[in-house]
């Protein structure tokens, strides 16, 4: 087997990585949010992560993703 069969590529993908990075600046907000006491920023930020999941799922349909033909996967 090669490596490649074995790996089975979790979060190696331009989809992957766009929907974490939304939903990282979505907590981070959120927790500022949370500690300075803006319960409509908390909510915001809800609705941030939601969009970041959404823009994930989007993109893997699109072809970004993992098993994507748009995807080029990287050598290490």
């Amino acid at each position: 087997m090669t490596p490649e069969s074995i790996d089975p590529g979790h979060g190696h993908s331009p989809a992957a990585w766009t929907a974490v990075i939304i939903m990282l600046i979505a907590f981070g907000i959120g927790t500022a949010m949370l500690f300075i006491g803006q319960p409509y920023g908390v909510v915001a930020a809800a609705g941030l992560l939601i969009v970041g999941l959404i823009v994930g799922w989007v993109l893997e349909k699109v072809g970004f993703g993992v098993n994507g033909p748009r995807y080029q996967p990287k050598g290490h």
